[in-house]
Order: C-alpha cells, then sequence, then structure tokens
C-alpha cells in the first residue's frame, strides 16, 4: 500500500483522534452537506474517515443506511470501531484511497472531508472514489483553500516561515490551495451535474476564542516534528509556533481560508 507521507506524523499522532473531533460538529455537517444526497437504505463510504464520528451521525439518519469508513491510520480505525461498537451497520476498515479494495459501483454516495489536501496522487484518488460508487450515485468531496496561508495586516516574516513550511510539506504532496482545484478535477475525472459551493472556514478576527486557540496549539504541536524537520532544528520550530499563536491571539489582527463542497454524479 501507499502510505500518505504528508500524513504519516499527523494521522498517527495519539491526539489526532481527539483534535479531529473537536473541529467538527457531527451532526450539524451531515445535515448540511450529506442528508440531500442519502435517501433510504442507502450504502454510503467515508474515504479518509478518521475516527468515524461523521458516519456515526449519518448512519443515525435512518436505521435503513449502511456506512463503511475507510483511512489510513489504523490507530483512527481502531478508535472508530470503539466508538461504534453498538451500530452493525457501520464497518470500518484500514486502506488506502489510491487502491481500495471494496469492488466497482458498491455505494450510493462516497464522499471525502479535508483529505484530498494530504493525498499525493488527487486525481487517482478520485478515480478510485468513482469507481467504487454506483453509476448515477454522488461524490463529494470537501477541502481547504489558503489554509495557514491568509493574514492580515501581513507579518513578513511568519509568512516566510509559514511559506517555507508549505514548500517542504509540498514535496510529500500536501497543498493548501487544493480546494479551488476540486471542480477542476471533478471535472477532468468525468462526474456530471457538478454543484461546487465556497464558504468562508477560518475566521479569526481580532483575538482567537481560546477554545479554538487551544485547537490550534494542539494542531501545532502534532505538527512539530515536521515544522522543525523543514525549520532545521525543534527550538526553531517551537519558536515559530509560538510567533504563529501569538499572531492569532492578537486583537488587530484576521486570519481566513475557505472551504470548497464539489458534488458530481457518477455517469450512468
Amino acid at each position: 500500500m501507499v502510505d500518505y507521507p504528508a500524513t504519516g506524523y499527523i494521522m498517527e499522532h495519539p491526539r489526532e483522534g481527539v483534535r479531529l473531533e473537536k473541529k467538527v460538529n457531527p451532526e450539524a455537517w451531515v445535515e448540511k452537506y450529506l442528508s440531500p444526497h442519502l435517501s433510504l437504505g442507502a450504502d454510503l463510504l467515508s474515504v479518509g474517515c478518521g475516527p468515524g464520528v461523521i458516519l456515526k451521525a449519518a448512519s443515525e439518519l435512518h436505521p435503513s443506511i449502511w456506512a463503511t469508513g475507510l483511512d489510513i491510520s489504523v490507530e483512527r480505525i481502531r478508535e472508530a470501531i470503539q466508538k461504534t461498537r453498538d451500530n452493525p451497520r457501520l464497518h470500518f476498515v484500514f486502506g488506502d484511497a489510491h487502491q481500495m479494495q471494496f469492488p466497482a459501483n458498491s455505494f450510493d454516495v462516497v464522499y471525502s472531508r479535508m483529505l484530498m489536501q494530504y493525498v499525493p496522487d488527487k486525481e487517482l484518488v478520485l478515480k478510485e472514489m468513482m469507481r467504487v460508487c454506483r453509476p448515477g450515485g454522488v461524490v463529494l468531496l470537501q477541502d481547504l483553500d489558503g489554509q495557514l496561508m491568509w493574514h492580515y495586516p501581513e507579518d513578513p516574516d511568519m509568512q516566510r516561515i509559514v511559506g517555507k513550511v508549505m514548500t517542504a510539506l509540498g514535496i510529500t504532496g500536501f497543498d493548501p490551495f487544493v480546494g479551488r482545484k476540486l471542480f477542476w478535477l471533478a471535472r477532468k475525472t468525468g462526474l456530471e451535474n457538478i454543484q461546487t459551493q465556497v464558504e468562508v472556514y477560518h475566521l479569526i478576527a481580532g483575538e482567537c476564542d481560546p477554545e479554538i486557540l487551544a485547537q490550534w496549539e494542539m494542531k501545532l504541536e502534532i505538527a512539530k516534528p515536521r515544522v522543525a524537520e523543514a525549520l532545521g532544528s525543534e527550538w526553531d520550530a517551537e519558536q515559530e509556533i509560538r510567533r504563529f499563536l501569538d499572531y492569532l491571539a492578537h486583537p488587530d489582527t484576521l486570519t481566513y481560508s475557505n472551504v470548497f463542497t464539489v458534488t458530481g454524479e457518477k455517469p450512468l
């Protein structure tokens, strides 16, 4: 199997499952993005399912919905299984999104959330998602655009360091601007009736809320080994992480990113 080089240091971290759960309201996300595409008796696949909290919420929309989650992280799969033992309609498997083990035409709805920013071959992953989706079924992609990149007033030194880290991560496949590319990927791969939605995702205007700041602290602590690798030392990584967190906490600064949601149908 092909590992996700850009995520290994994050997805296998023991605190990553907790972080993923804290950053999303599963029921609200399912109601807004998935429920319009789920009919009674639907088979649903989450590619890059993490600890499975969104998939669990989706399966609870109706007792006829069956749901499968796939993730490259053994730890996330273990967490998902532990959290959903009481639901026999949920199934979680370890696997690589580049070469999924499911037969063609297996699922009515296939979705990924915050996955494409990490995978090395995004087009191949989308082709796999289409392959396992049934003709006439729906493929949903959601990912960020501008993550960690857009701030004002600009701090040239901070932006230079952020750019250096992003360049280092880019070698492994990480793409902070993948959101804007999802429509093109969907068109190129052959999805039909494509719908595209853009919303603000991160928006910190002024002093950051303490709970959100704590989530950023956790995220950057998990990412610190990769930051240290890019900058040359753990000390440099700690200094720049603190600089970034101080920027978020400042009352006069603004940070934001966008989230793109693209849905399309597999041709009949």
